[in-house]
């Protein structure tokens, strides 16, 4: 997406209404890796952190060793039905970073325990637990009653 490009309404409303997103990152050798993730959009920027669920590492999962050498990535966002003309999704491609500043890992950090009230009960730190910004560089909304829009 070019600078001072915001999503549309429609792309907000299907954001906020989906409780999980695909991440798909990748290694330095271009091999593919995928989890789900829960986030927040804030100033249409994705934002995930990694919590407190069981873990081997937290620091050291697959995710954040290809952001730290292959920043670009992509989040989908989807809808199925058995009805196929029902079929929705929202592709989005950007580039990951760690977030380092204070005040914006509290900010982001309230925005993810408003949104999943499962993360009150979690003492989530930027020492244990990372949050990450997607920045997107290009998204694709579909709906199948729509037919395919532009690619922006």
């Amino acid at each position: 997406m070019k600078a001072g490009t915001a999503f549309t309404r429609e792309e907000r409303n299907f954001i906020e209404s989906h409780r999980v997103a695909r991440l798909a990152t990748a290694d330095a050798q271009g091999r593919p890796h995928a989890v789900p993730i829960v986030y927040a959009l804030v100033d249409d920027v994705f934002y995930f952190i990694v919590d407190e669920k069981p873990k081997k590492t937290r620091r050291g999962l697959k995710r954040l060793r290809n952001i730290a050498v292959n920043p670009h990535t992509a989040v989908i966002l989807d809808d199925y039905d058995e009805d196929w003309s029902r079929l929705a999704y929202l592709l989005v491609e950007g580039i990951a970073v760690q977030v380092d500043e204070p005040g914006l890992y509290d900010n982001v950090l309230q925005a993810l325990r408003r949104r999943y009230p499962q993360y009150e009960r979690m003492p989530l730190t930027p020492e244990r637990n990372p949050i990450v910004r997607i920045t997107p560089t290009k998204r694709h909304f579909w709906r199948a009653h729509l037919g395919t829009p532009a690619r922006r």
